[in-house]
């Protein structure tokens, strides 16, 4: 199985994974969970689902590279880079269309599956490099603090459209109300 075979099921696999992330935190509502998965349907929330998912499926890719054998680099690299670009390249495809059609749950799935698409290519070509080799750590850390951001957003939101739930009327988990 090539490279590209891997990430066109990596694709596949994370907009899947991305449904089951998106209700992990109404299974198992607790602390540790509020900070990995999303706790309210505020399009800030979202992204911590798709960087979850990202996070989540690089295992099994991990998995699927070492056992067929493939050779890649970057690993984490690869992960850090692909999870934080699924943020601003959602919101620079999903925000303008949003203002115009408002909700539209068809229109996010496709704009979701867009997404990931786009961060699988970039993930061929950085699994594919040889140069980033030493940044794998620094990656390690950044993956870390993408996470104490989110924690921190959640308990803590902005009080603007971007953080707010509009099924609830609440911001963050659920404790600012309007």
């Amino acid at each position: 199985m090539s490279l590209k075979w891997i990430k066109v099921i990596a694709t596949f696999g994370i907009f899947l994974l991305c449904f089951l992330v998106h209700f992990m935190y109404t299974i198992f509502p607790n602390a540790l969970f509020s900070i990995f998965f999303p706790v309210n349907e505020s399009i800030w929330e979202h992204m911590k689902m798709l960087f979850t998912a990202i996070i989540l499926y690089g295992i099994i890719d991990y998995l699927i590279l070492k056992k067929t054998h493939r050779p890649y680099h970057n690993y984490l690299v690869n992960l850090f880079i692909t999870g934080f670009l699924s943020i601003p390249i959602f919101l620079i495809i999903y925000l303008p269309i949003y203002s115009f059609t408002g909700e539209n749950m068809a229109l996010n799935f496709i704009i979701l599956f867009i997404t990931i698409s786009i961060t699988q290519i970039i993930s061929y070509y950085i699994l594919k490099s040889e140069k980033y080799r030493n940044l794998n750590y620094v990656s390690l850390i950044g993956i870390v603090l993408v996470y104490i951001i989110m924690g921190i957003l959640t308990y803590y939101p902005f009080l603007n459209d971007l953080f707010f739930d509009p099924v609830d009327e609440k911001y963050g988990i659920n404790t600012y109300s309007i």
